[in-house]
């Protein structure tokens, strides 16, 4: 089962958000003052038409007002605009750089956390929290920021406004309020458990899609298709489910909102119909009033409507954050020693609870020896040797290693780069006379050649395809660039047809000498040129000595020689 990274929680989102933001304080200041100024702008328009009003029932005396106050609502409608403009861009581009601030937090982090941290909670919820997530947070700025930042002036600008005007028409306004408060309340209660499982459900369905994509040649050598897409489609259907439980809450919360703002025009109308029959308010007074209250219903209206939004993307940025606050891997930095030995002590794994891996390993491997794993598969051989590297992080028992490590699995990885690049990732500052030397000392001169563009050639997805012998060399290539002081391999040369057999195996040989390493040994030639050879029976040291004494010793190993010699 699988155990999802965490969620932060809004304490921590707030902390992370305000760390992300820009340097500068004085912006936040500047920024709120701007949009205080269109705020204030904003309302200048009502007042000025509840003043028109009063002046043209004045007749002939307020008359000589109006041309005045058309120039000042004028004057009004550009400085609302401008200052709007001018801040809502700020409030994007403030948000949007602690966005990629947090994104690239979250890789940094993602990229540290322990392999079996990642494969617990699947890989499909990391990519999904830096796909989904993040596309979810960068998609609501635009509509978020400006209506919660602007609204949020805009309402406490209008309530004054009112009060000026009278302040009944300000009680009424308020005794409203509550409505709004809530209509919030239960949408707050509902809908962030909805949208936190159906963001759960959507890194679900990520997961699915891609164990069957990454498994495709097995999926169709089994004949699973079947049973992959049904998961597919149970996974999608979930989302479904949950989308439509969000869907409904929006509803039932926008209804609550309609019957609020039909509670305030009423409150508004009755409001003025009182005070102008007592003569205690004016006709414009009560337009104004109105008018303000209408104007209300954008800034109240967008702030409750990008309210699923911004609950979305709260949740997606608990998920964000949920990375960045993970612990990351300690116990490897622990494990490092400034010594080139590697000693692995009653070291006991399991990756599901009842099924021991590993039991009770101790392996000692001194400065500048090569010690080769041998065993029949699934006898422990890539978990030790993960654990060696500092991959797994073992159940019980001690590692001791090398500050510098360096792992070559049979699954290498090219990017979608030059070549160059692939190579300088293991030593940024290698010059291209170093990366040709590491490229001929592991004997892929020919790969170089064959390369229009040599170093300068983009290989990887959507470049020049590479064989997967010539990707196990650029992988060796950069064991030699980062000289590293512990190698691990790991069926480095699995890859490699009968052809290119021998060639890499020099390859890998050139890459370990000198140094101290754990050879996962694909081929027992490699276990003969070790210095020691260690045999691994289920999860225990069966056997373990030089190549010459084991085969002597007419064991386990030296019938599994003669096997392979034989066959050979």
């Amino acid at each position: 089962m699988s155990i999802p990274l965490p969620l932060a929680s809004a304490g921590d989102v707030a902390r992370e958000v305000w760390r992300a933001l820009p340097r500068g304080w004085w912006r936040l200041p500047a920024l709120a003052a701007v949009v205080l100024g269109a705020a204030a702008a904003g309302i200048v328009g009502p007042l000025a038409l509840g003043t028109v009003v009063d002046a043209l029932g004045a007749g002939e005396r307020g008359a000589h007002l109006v041309p005045l106050l058309a120039v000042v609502m004028s004057v009004a409608v550009v400085a609302n605009v401008v200052l709007t403009a001018i801040g809502t861009v700020t409030a994007s581009h403030l948000c949007e750089s602690a966005l990629a601030v947090l994104r690239e937090s979250m890789v940094e982090t993602g990229l540290r956390l322990p392999q079996e941290r990642i494969e617990r909670a699947g890989t499909g919820d990391l990519i999904a929290r830096a796909g989904d997530d993040v596309a979810e947070v960068s998609d609501a700025i635009p509509r978020v920021v400006p209506a919660v930042v602007g609204a949020a002036f805009t309402i406490a600008v209008t309530v004054v406004g009112m009060a000026v005007v009278d302040p009944w028409y300000a009680v009424v306004l308020l005794a409203v309020s509550p409505v709004h408060v809530w209509a919030v309340r239960r949408y707050l209660r509902d809908a962030p458990p909805v949208y936190a499982a159906e963001r759960a459900a959507m890194s679900e369905r990520a997961q699915q899609l891609l164990d069957a994509l990454r498994g495709r040649e097995t999926v169709r050598a089994f004949g699973l298709a079947g049973s992959r897409l049904s998961r597919i489609s149970e996974a999608s259907w979930t989302v479904v489910q949950w989308s439509m439980r969000a869907r409904g809450i929006q509803n039932r919360f926008f209804a609550r909102l309609n019957g609020a703002e039909f509670l305030g025009m009423a409150g508004l109308l009755i409001a003025g119909f009182v005070l102008v029959s007592a003569d205690a308010g004016t006709l414009g007074g009560t337009t104004a009033a109105m008018l303000l209250f209408l104007r209300l219903f954008g800034p109240i209206n967008q702030v409750l409507f990008v309210t699923d939004d911004l609950q979305s993307a709260l949740a997606s940025l608990g998920r964000i954050v949920g990375v960045i606050r993970t612990e990351t891997a300690p116990e490897r930095e622990a494990a490092g020693v400034a010594s080139d030995t590697v000693h692995l002590a009653k070291v006991t794994h399991s990756f599901v609870p009842g099924v021991t891996v590993l039991h009770n390993v101790s392996l000692r491997i001194g400065a500048h020896e090569t010690v080769a794993v041998v065993g029949a598969s699934g006898a422990g051989k890539t978990t030790l040797a993960a654990i060696a590297a500092g991959v797994h992080t073992p159940g019980r028992g001690e590692v001791r290693r090398p500050y510098s490590v360096a792992l070559v699995t049979q699954d290498v990885h090219v990017f979608d780069t030059t070549l160059r690049e692939n190579l300088t990732l293991a030593a940024a500052d290698a010059t291209d006379a170093e990366v040709r030397d590491a490229l001929i000392r592991v004997g892929a001169d020919a790969l170089f050649t064959r390369l229009a563009r040599g170093l300068d050639e983009p290989v990887g997805a959507s470049g020049t395809t590479l064989t997967a012998a010539e990707a196990q060399h650029i992988a060796l290539a950069r064991v030699l660039l980062a000289d590293p002081a512990f190698v691990v391999l790991d069926e480095a040369t699995a890859e490699a047809g009968s052809s290119e057999a021998g060639r890499l195996e020099e390859a890998a040989a050139t890459a370990v000498r000198g140094r101290t390493a754990l050879v996962v040994a694909h081929r027992l030639s490699q276990a003969a040129a070790a210095d020691r050879v260690v045999l691994l029976d289920r999860g225990r040291v069966r056997e373990e000595g030089t190549h010459d004494r084991l085969r002597a010793a007419g064991g386990d190993y030296a019938r599994l020689w003669a096997a392979w010699s034989g066959s050979e």
